[in-house]
């Protein structure tokens, strides 16, 4: 665990909106991109921009920009996302609940993205991993769900269908 603990009453709230309906994978998936996860008109910099901070300075914490919204256009879909992954809980050495990043070192060397732009992926099935910031796509249902954890606040969630080593 990289030091995340999940507010488990976020956590259920999100997750159990998102684990009611679970549509079959047989359905149309939608692939998304980080860019459409964010409100129409909101920017956000690129990671090579992101990611130039002073990292013996204070603490991330606390840093994270103020998210804009989020978008209800996929509450309940089947989609297909990729990102990194950045372990929260495990079940022996394989991952059931992480974070899905847009870019690698988010959270931890420099500060979060908005809300808007973390996924909070869980899967029943535990996902071995190689490692910290694992290259991944995702697919399952999807929705909005305010999640708060020690490193960001997530404003999406995931329920895993199925996890993929990204290529």
């Amino acid at each position: 665990m990289v030091g995340a603990k999940i507010s488990r009453r976020a956590f259920g709230l999100g997750l159990g909106l998102i684990a009611v309906a679970r549509p079959a994978l047989t359905e149309t998936v939608v692939d998304l991109t980080w860019q459409d996860l964010l409100p129409k008109g909101e920017v956000v910099l690129p990671p090579e921009l992101q990611g130039l901070i002073d990292h013996d300075g204070p603490s991330m914490e606390g840093r994270q920009p103020m998210s804009t919204g989020v978008r209800t256009d996929w509450n309940g879909a089947s989609v297909r996302l990729s990102g990194f992954v950045l372990p929260l809980d495990y079940q022996g050495t394989g991952v059931t609940a992480f974070m899905l990043v847009p870019y690698v070192g988010a959270c931890i060397h420099v500060p979060p993205p908005p809300a808007n732009q973390l996924v909070l992926v869980t899967t029943e099935t535990p996902y071995e991993v190689d490692g910290l910031f694992s290259a991944v796509t995702v697919t399952g249902m999807f929705g909005t769900a305010s999640t708060s954890t020690q490193l960001a606040d997530i404003g999406y969630a995931l329920s895993a269908e199925d996890i993929r080593a990204f290529r």
